[in-house]
C-alpha cells in the first residue's frame, strides 16, 4: 500500500523554517513571538497528521480498520514498535514527542519553547525516517494483509 505523504512533508518543511526563524531571532524582536507560535502549531499539526497516517499504513498488520483507527497515539506508536516499523529507541523518542506535544496545550511559554526547540531536530530526522517507511512501503507489512 502506498500512502501520499506530500502534505505532511510540506508541513515539515513549514516547520523547519518557522524553527531555523526562531533560533535566529532576537527574543525581543516583534517577529519571534510569531515564530514560536509557527514552530508550536507546525509541531502540533504535524504530530497528529503523522500519527492518522501512521494508522492507515499499520492497518496493513491485522485487525479491523475501526480497532486500529480507535489507537490512541501512544498505543499507534507502541503498535508500530510491535511490528517493527519502529525500532525500540524510536518507540521511546516518539513517546517524548508527544509527552511534549500535549504539554502544548497547557504551555506556550519560553521553557515550553526551549523544551521543544531541543526535541525538533531529532523529531524532524524522526519524521522523515517515518513518512520514508510509510511511503515506500518500508514496514514489511504480510504479503497476505
Amino acid at each position: 500500500m502506498t500512502l501520499n505523504v506530500r502534505h505532511i512533508r510540506e508541513t515539515l518543511a513549514t516547520l523547519e523554517v518557522a524553527l531555523h526563524a526562531v533560533e535566529r531571532t532576537a527574543k525581543d524582536d516583534a517577529l519571534y513571538d510569531v515564530f514560536r507560535l509557527a514552530v508550536i502549531k507546525s509541531f502540533e499539526l504535524t504530530i497528529e497528521l503523522i500519527a492518522k497516517l501512521l494508522r492507515k499504513s499499520l492497518r496493513a498488520y491485522g485487525g479491523a480498520s475501526r480497532s486500529v483507527d480507535t489507537l490512541s497515539f501512544n498505543e499507534t506508536i507502541r503498535f508500530a514498535g510491535q511490528t517493527g516499523m519502529l525500532d525500540v529507541d524510536a518507540v521511546a523518542r516518539w513517546l517524548i514527542y508527544r509527552a511534549n506535544r500535549n504539554s502544548t496545550a497547557h504551555d506556550y511559554g519560553e521553557d515550553f519553547v526551549t523544551q521543544t526547540v531541543t526535541l525538533l531536530p531529532a523529531y524532524l530526522r524522526d519524521a522523515h525516517a517515518l513518512l520514508d517507511k510509510i511511503e515506500h512501503g518500508g514496514n514489511d507489512a504480510p504479503a497476505d494483509a
